[in-house]
């Protein structure tokens, strides 16, 4: 009988030092990576706006916010990284709020250095008000009135070759 209370014992004790020590070990959080840099803007333009975040990934950007448009507006955003990587735009919205993402490629080393976000009325021309966010110090600077200057646009081949003209 001794014996047996004497297992019983030193089982109690060990299945509480192993609980113990699993509850240290579950409480360590696994080691994540860094948070992504992230910039601010908020375009606001009358009754319209969009405000929201540009996250820089490794290889990407996403522009995300609230948009509401009075009347026509488009949101727009294109990323650098010393050349011109990519533009996205949102299709024209009239008197309407809600979420609105944009997904840009920055595939090379590094990922994008710099991200203009603006807006325009339902014309590609008509720059209303913009911001140029930084990846290094998670900065956006502006507002500026009109757009950034936007190589498919701007450069007359490109526009022509994309339907686009002024």
């Amino acid at each position: 009988m001794k014996a047996k209370n004497r297992r019983r014992k030193i089982g109690a004790v060990v299945a509480a030092v192993t609980s113990a020590a699993g509850m240290v070990f579950a409480a360590a959080a696994p080691a994540t990576a860094a948070a992504y840099p992230t910039s601010t803007f908020s375009i606001e333009v009358g009754a319209s706006y969009y405000k929201g975040t540009v996250t820089f990934y490794n290889r990407s950007v996403g522009v995300d916010g609230a948009f509401k448009a009075v009347g026509d507006r488009r949101i727009y955003a294109q990323a650098w990284s010393g050349t011109w990587l990519d533009w996205q735009s949102s299709s024209t919205w009239s008197n309407r709020s809600g979420p609105a993402s944009l997904a840009l490629t920055a595939n090379v080393e590094g990922g994008a250095y710099s991200v203009d976000v603006w807006m325009t009325s339902g014309n590609p021309y008509d720059g209303l008000e913009y911001f140029t966010c930084y990846r290094g110090n998670s900065v956006c600077v502006g507002p500026t009135v009109g757009r950034p200057w936007v190589p498919p646009l701007d450069k007359p081949a490109v526009a022509a070759a994309s339907g686009l003209s002024p």
